[in-house]
Order: structure tokens, then C-alpha cells, then sequence
């Protein structure tokens, strides 16, 4: 039975993860976490659980980019920036991870997602954030929704995605769940790019961050079996789906996901 519930919520990990670039881990986390504290899987840790989700998001990561490098919309110098920023951030989070229980790990993990959801809600409201682009690297994207200007002071991205890797290596979630929010709003990256990239980016923080969690002993291999193949098959689904929405409809997905999953992770952190 266990085995079928970590298939679905692979596969649902994986579909959601690609289709609007989380990496899978903001989906997959505290779906393993219910379903530990429920009693359908045993030896359910802060650390088992980051574990998991991290070796995941190395297929999922892998998956998807492939997918998405057929469609072109992958900025692959954007993302090895990105990620020589995260990397060592994903190190030192993954330390941090060993001095959290369970309570504490959901609670801070549900205000994170809730903070991120409010973040795009308001979006449309915000007056887009034109300095980043002006007085940073300028790429140009066109597609048939149109052409678009997009992005970014190199020191800047270094910073920001520092933070991001370390928020990754600590709740397991791939960083996408903050890049993607960070490149539409303020640098600008059309939605189907900045899905791309981020998945790019979640693959090679993925290889750094899983070395690290195997080191401290904190991934329950016999769950990455059925988990990974149900990733992997999932993110080429999402992958696919994604370029069948239009932007505006991804980033409802995406206000939508993080929103419902971080307040039932704030709640059950709490209560």
C-alpha cells in the first residue's frame, strides 16, 4: 500500500514540479509528511523527507530540462549563473536541516509557501521592477505571444539564489518554488522561460544537494524506488502540459499551489 501511495505522489511531484518549475520537492515534501505522521509510511523525518525529495528532483530536474531543451525555451547561461549561486547555499542548508523537528520544519516550510503565494497574487498590482533589467545582463526572448526583454545584475542573482539554495538544502523543495517568483517579478522572464530555467537549475542543485544529504545518512533509499521512475514519468507530463497553457494560466497554477500547500503545512505545524 505504500508503495502505491509513494508512486502517486511521485508522479504528482513530478507533473506538478515541471508544469510550472518547482522541482517537484514543494509537492512531494509535505505530501510524504502526511503520509507519514498518518501512519501510512514508516522512519518519516524532517531529514528522511528532505532526503527523498532531493535525490527526486535530480530525475525530475534531468527530465523535464530535456523536454523543455526540445521547445528551446531553456536559458542555460541564466541558469549556470543561478546555480553558482545556490550551490553553496544548498550545503550549509542542508546542515541547518538536522536541528529541525517536524513541527518546526512544517510550520517554517508553510510560511514560506504562503509568503511566495501572496507574493504573485499581487503581482499584477506591483509596478514591474524595470532597475534589475536596465542595469543588468539584457536577453531577448520571442514567441507567439510576442517578444521579451528580461534581466539581471550577475552580483544580484548570486545573492538572491544564495538565499534560495540555502532554503532548498533546508526544506528539500528544489528552489524553484522562490526562482520562479523571483524571475517573473523581477527580472522580468516570460512565464515558459523562467519554468524552463528554473528546471534546469533544480537538476544541477539537485546533484550538489543530494551529495550532501546522502553524506549525513538522510535518504531512505527503498523509498527512492518507486518514488524516482513515478518523478521522472511525471515531470515529462508536466513538461508537456506546460506548453499548453498560456502564461497567465501558469502562474494561477502556481499562485494556486503554493497557497493551499502552505497553509496546510502551517497548520499542521501548528497544530
Amino acid at each position: 500500500m505504500e508503495w502505491i501511495l509513494l508512486v502517486i505522489a511521485g508522479l504528482f511531484s513530478g507533473v506538478v514540479g515541471a508544469l510550472v518549475g518547482l522541482g517537484g520537492g514543494v509537492i512531494l515534501v509535505p505530501a510524504i509528511v502526511y503520509l507519514g505522521a498518518a501512519g501510512f509510511i514508516d522512519g518519516i523525518t524532517p531529514q528522511t523527507v528532505v532526503g527523498l525529495s532531493v535525490i527526486m528532483m535530480i530525475f525530475t530536474g534531468l527530465s523535464s530540462t530535456i523536454a523543455y531543451m526540445k521547445k528551446k525555451t531553456v536559458d542555460f547561461k541564466s541558469g549556470a549563473i543561478f546555480f553558482a549561486g545556490s550551490a553553496p547555499g544548498t550545503v550549509i542548508g542542508a546542515f541547518v536541516n538536522r536541528g529541525l523537528d517536524l513541527p518546526s520544519f512544517q510550520l517554517y516550510f508553510g510560511i514560506m509557501m504562503v509568503f511566495l503565494a501572496l507574493l504573485l497574487l499581487i503581482r499584477k498590482y506591483l509596478k514591474p521592477v524595470q532597475w534589475f533589467v536596465r542595469h543588468g545582463r539584457k536577453t531577448t526572448f520571442t514567441d507567439a505571444s510576442g517578444t521579451y526583454v528580461y534581466g539581471y545584475p550577475i552580483w544580484f542573482a548570486l545573492l538572491l539564489t544564495f538565499g534560495i539554495g540555502f532554503s532548498s538544502g533546508l526544506f528539500g523543495i528544489g528552489g524553484g518554488s522562490m526562482l520562479v517568483p523571483a524571475m517573473l517579478l523581477l527580472f522580468l522572464f516570460p512565464p515558459h522561460v523562467a519554468v524552463a530555467t528554473s528546471m534546469f537549475m533544480v537538476f544541477l542543485s539537485a546533484l550538489v544537494n543530494s551529495v550532501t544529504h546522502i553524506s549525513l545518512g538522510n535518504v531512505p533509499w527503498i523509498y527512492t524506488i518507486p518514488v524516482v521512475p513515478a518523478a521522472y514519468i511525471g515531470a515529462k507530463i508536466g513538461a508537456y502540459l506546460n506548453h499548453r497553457l498560456n502564461s497567465d494560466s501558469l502562474v494561477v497554477v502556481l499562485q494556486i499551489v503554493l497557497l493551499l500547500l502552505g497553509i496546510r503545512s502551517i497548520f499542521e505545524g501548528i497544530y
